[in-house]
């Protein structure tokens, strides 16, 4: 078990300690249980998951995406997609719409009733966001979004830049 701090540019790099970073992955733990929560009690009423809630945010960041973009982004089988997309479909959340040049291509769009749940699934969320950010201050912000992207392997980075330029 590794007990020494790193080096790196001459800077003592704190809390490497494998007791820390245990402490890392329990407060993620944590946290992530603390992040679902209030959005899965929403969830519930409607008899949906996380799966749907993935689905709702990223056609709400980019409508008229592909159902091909929305398999990159997620990172799941087209079969686990399809049975999320055909209950939001069919729930009137989702409108998938034949593509305009391509008729083989499905672009989803939030329709008036998916919008509502997004946002309120969202709000929750944000203001959690909002209270930590708040309580830790800029500098410390800044740390976790560094310590968060430098998590992500290559191919996931491309994905959240892509999403994440524009914001």
């Amino acid at each position: 078990m590794s007990d020494s701090a790193g080096f790196q540019g001459g800077q003592a790099l704190l809390f490497l300690t494998d007791e820390q970073l245990r402490k890392g992955i329990v407060a993620m733990y944590f946290a992530y249980r603390g992040f679902t929560s209030e959005p899965d009690r929403i969830l519930v009423d409607y008899g949906y998951g996380r799966a749907h809630h993935r689905v709702l945010h990223f056609v709400n960041r980019r409508p008229g995406m592909t159902v091909n973009g929305l398999l990159t982004i997620l990172g799941i089988t087209k079969q686990s997609l399809n049975r999320v997309l055909r209950v939001l479909i069919e729930d009137q959340m989702i409108d998938s719409r034949v593509g305009p040049e391509d008729k083989r291509e499905r672009h989803l769009y939030l329709t008036e009733n998916g919008a509502k749940l997004e946002q309120a699934l969202a709000d929750v969320q944000t203001d959690r966001m909002r209270r930590a950010y708040r309580a830790a201050g800029p500098e410390a912000v800044a740390g976790f979004r560094t310590v968060l992207e430098a998590m992500m392997d290559l191919d996931e980075r491309r994905i959240y830049e892509s999403l994440t330029m524009k914001s």
